[in-house]
This record gives C-alpha cells, structure tokens and sequence, in this order.
C-alpha cells in the first residue's frame, strides 16, 4: 500500500516529461494516486496526454489559469469526475523572456503584472476552487525557488512572483488550517526543465549548485517528486505552511566560499 493510496489529486504544470511536475506525477502515481492533469493549448497537449495515459489517467482538461471562466469549468468536470479531490500540486509559472535576462529594474509594468499573475495569483486561484472539493486530511503543494529570497542573477521578476507565491503558501495555510486542508511550497534547486530553459546562463547557474551544495551535487527530478509525495499523504499531517527546501543543502551556504556569483558576458 502507497502512502498515497486511495486518494485523487490534481497535477497542474506538466509540460513534458522532464518537467518537475511530471517527477512529482510519477512518485504520486508510485505511491497509489489516481491523478489528473491540465494543459495550455494543442502543442502542450500532445505532449502531456500520452505521459498521463502511461499511468493510466483519463483526466486531461484544457487549462488557461489566467482565464477565470475556463478554471470555473476545470474544477467543475473535476467534481464531476470525482466527486471529490485529495491534493493539488500547482506547477505553473510564466515570465516574459525579455524581463528574465538583464536588468531587474528594466522590467516593464506588463512583465511584472503577467509574472504575478502566472506564477503566483493562479496557486491563490486554484486554491478557492480546490478547496471547495477537499475535505479535512486535503493537501495542496506549489513548486518555488531560491531566488524568491536571494537575488539570483537574470532571475529578476520570477524571484519576485516566487516571494509572492511563498507568501500566498503561508497565508493561504492559514485560511485553509480552520478546514484541516493543508498547503506547502517545495522549493527545489535547479532542475534542467523547459521552464529552466528560458533563464539566462542557465547552465551556470547548475555549475554553482554543484560547488555551492552540501551535498556537492544538484537534485533531480525524483527527488523533487519523493518530497512531494511525502507533503500530500497523511505522513505529513502536521505540516503546513512550510518552504521544503531540496536543494542538496544549497540554501543553508554550506559549499565552495569561492563561488562566483557575477553572470557571464553574453
């Protein structure tokens, strides 16, 4: 018997299998999930139908979380498939790839509102519909990183939509903890993703995790994945409003002193 066994929950972000959403998918299915999963647009759907299908999921619904109406319909085929759901993991973030190379303060009013709103606001948005089909023992986890509290070089406004997105995790566990719903943040180290892809000097970034991590190493997306599934199931009902780091010890500055923290010349 998994650790998950029995219970349904929705995986909101896949968009290919090397996504950290598909890792937290696979360990969820491992563990006796029945899942569900979303998608934006035909392109995305190619791609996440047959993963979703490879863990026999029959639950794969278009989703544009800045559409307020196609969330209301979302969550509706989700209480009419189910009935009810366990667990939410919110895997979603967009920032224009202008506003993630530069300079922070460049950023445009449209940039930064489009970050927020994507990366933060939606896990707020799907938390309200969510929740409504959860009872006491539900579990909603969101994906964030480092650079929501360091400034992390060409990160810029997505550091700042993952601030928002940690704060959201907190304030929505209280709101949440009067109804024994819990909600937690993994904030993962750098994992080479096609979100990751549009970082600048992304590959620098890995070469730092490596020297600046206890563990000496960068995580992978299986580790990402057991961590979520541990902050689903009821072995963690004591646990809420918590930032998991899985990082390899990157966050707590144990690692090379030397580290060179300067972006490369383009």
């Amino acid at each position: 018997m998994g650790i998950l066994q029995g219970k349904k929950g929705l995986i909101l972000g896949v968009a290919n299998d090397k996504s950290i959403a598909w890792g937290a998918a696979k360990a969820c299915h491992r563990e006796g999930a029945e899942l569900g999963f979303s998608y934006l647009g035909d392109a995305l759907k190619k791609r996440v139908q047959p993963l979703a299908e490879s863990i026999g999921s029959n639950f794969v619904e278009p989703l544009d979380v800045a559409d307020d109406t196609q969330l209301d319909d979302f969550f509706a085929k989700v209480e009419a498939n189910w009935g009810r759901l366990d667990f939410l993991v919110h895997s979603i973030a967009f920032a224009g790839k202008e506003s993630l190379k530069g300079l922070f303060r460049d950023t445009s009013r449209a940039d930064f509102l489009l970050a927020l709103d994507i990366s933060a606001y939606s896990f707020v948005a799907c938390a309200r519909r969510a929740a409504r089909l959860m009872k006491p023992g539900g579990a909603m986890l969101t994906m964030t990183y480092l650079g929501a509290v360091r400034a992390i070089p060409n990160y810029n406004v997505m550091g700042v939509a993952k601030a928002a997105l940690e704060a959201s995790t907190r304030y929505l566990s209280y709101d949440l903890g009067a109804e024994g719903i819990r909600v937690n943040a993994v904030s993962a180290g750098p994992v080479r993703t096609l979100a990751a892809s549009g970082v600048s000097d992304f590959k620098r970034l890995m070469d730092r995790g490596v020297r600046g991590a206890m563990l000496r190493r960068n995580i992978n997306q299986e580790e990402v994945g057991n961590a979520a599934a541990y902050l689903l199931s009821d072995w963690a009902s004591g646990v809420t409003g918590e930032i998991h780091y899985v990082d390899a010890g990157f966050n707590v500055g144990a690692g090379d002193p030397g580290v060179d923290f300067t972006p490369s010349e383009p």
